[in-house]
């Protein structure tokens, strides 16, 4: 739907004219509907179809009452959902996107196809995002912090570099890509650039989730679970957070 162009940069286009927008693309927060805040709610209490996929639709789908049309889709059958989703709202429904998180922390590639696939443009209503949390819990306020997704398709070259370029200097807070690059690898490609052994390293899986942990080691301690790419071969859970924290503090 959006050719060879990153659907994140086609979401990133132009900024928000705070009138013609067709679709909302709504945060959902990190999966605790306690973190789901009431302009989220509103919008899709007022929505005639929500569209996301089957983990986001989820979170939502019982806690907020509604009589929207609820489509719900995989990697494999997005472009078909998206597809009906967009002949929906060209009807008249006024449309609804349901993201994990906040859009505006990795969910740009996704914004880009359903801006794409109703040929209009989607206003972005934030969330609360694993990684606001992580920072909460890490101690790594933002404006010291280098924030970095991974999680995401295609090439993470530019996303790296940033790492080695700030590692000491500033907190990271980094989103793993399952499962090839998971918390174990990141740590080992930032000790191949020079980062000290012994810096500080926070795995924080399932955020604000009853089953929340928080696994404290150093780049070198998690290092050691570098390689793999698959479920089995990693310690950690897809819904992983990384802090790196600086050595200033």
């Amino acid at each position: 739907m959006t050719g060879d162009r990153d659907p994140a940069a086609v979401a990133a286009d132009t900024p928000e004219t705070g009138g013609d927008e067709r679709v909302d693309a709504v945060g959902v927060g990190p999966g605790n509907p306690e973190y789901l805040v009431p302009r989220a709610r509103r919008a899709i209490r007022e929505a005639d179809v929500v569209v996301g996929f089957e983990t986001v639709v989820d979170v939502v789908r019982g806690e907020v009452d509604t009589d929207a049309r609820w489509l719900t889709c995989g990697y494999d059958d997005e472009s078909e959902t998206l597809s009906a989703f967009a002949d929906r709202v060209s009807a008249g429904a006024a449309g609804v996107a349901v993201l994990m998180g906040d859009p505006n922390h990795s969910g740009y590639q996704f914004v880009g196809k359903v801006a794409s696939a109703v040929e209009g443009r989607v206003r972005v209503v934030p969330g609360i995002s694993s990684l606001q949390v992580a920072a909460s819990r890490a101690r790594t306020p933002m404006e010291a912090t280098t924030f970095v997704t991974l999680h995401k398709r295609g090439s993470l070259a530019g996303d790296l570099a940033r790492l080695r370029a700030d590692v000491g200097d500033r907190h990271l807070l980094i989103l793993p890509r399952p499962y090839d690059w998971m918390p174990g690898d990141v740590a080992a490609h930032l000790l191949d650039a020079g980062a000290v052994p012994t810096t500080t390293a926070l795995v924080m899986e399932r955020l604000t989730h009853d089953n929340e942990t928080i696994t404290r080691s150093t780049l070198e301690e998690l290092a050691t679970h570098e390689g793999g790419s698959g479920r089995e071969e990693t310690p950690f859970s897809d819904l992983s957070v990384l802090a790196v924290r600086s050595g200033r503090g």
